[in-house]
């Protein structure tokens, strides 16, 4: 078995270890032992590939590498679904590189769960579309804070239909519940 996974790699268990501290990862770290475990798994060609599949330079492949490991260890038709997906949703391949150099564990995401996502907040609450909402849960943040949120629309309690996104999905619940929930009631009481 440990033949076969350096035969497949092409990398010693050495040669692994030097290459992932050379990359700057803190060998301390959950993310240093997912590093080294890709780059003694995946072989220079199945890099190679991907970077073929994403028109990526290597210094970009490496940059996502860094930020998830597991990107690497996604297949060259999951990325390309993942491209596909985000370009059928309406974004172009400039945006999808952007979004995939800020959050490169999205290739993992099924389509299902991003047109899922995209249809909630086009179709039924009427936002726009935003990439940020991807990598949020939509049970535990996306549709909670919508709902909330079309309530204080619907009696005019905040400002904007488009109010924007990062403001309403980045904070934390605390943030979310001080801003949105607690400040409209306290207004409302004086």
């Amino acid at each position: 078995m440990k033949e076969q996974a350096e035969a497949r790699a092409g990398i010693q268990p050495l040669d692994s270890l030097k290459k992932v501290v050379g990359m700057g990862f803190e060998p301390r770290t959950p993310r240093f032992v997912r590093a080294l475990n890709v780059v003694y798994r995946v072989s220079q060609e199945a890099i190679e590939e991907k970077i073929n599949v994403l028109g990526f330079d290597v210094e970009h492949v490496w940059a996502l590498f860094k930020k998830w490991p597991n990107f690497l260890t996604h297949s060259e038709q999951n990325i390309w679904n993942s491209m596909e997906t985000f370009i059928g949703l309406g974004f172009s391949r400039d945006e999808f590189e952007s979004m995939l150099k800020r959050f490169p564990q999205w290739i993992g995401l099924s389509g299902e769960r991003v047109k899922k996502k995209t249809e909630f907040l086009v179709k039924k609450m009427d936002w726009p579309l935003k990439a940020l909402v991807f990598g949020l849960s939509m049970e535990k943040r996306i549709v909670l804070r919508c709902y909330v949120m079309k309530a204080l629309l619907s009696k005019r309690l905040v400002g904007s239909k488009f109010t924007p996104m990062p403001s309403v999905f980045a904070i934390t619940d605390e943030a979310f519940l001080y801003k949105y929930v607690m400040a409209i009631i306290t207004r409302i009481c004086r």
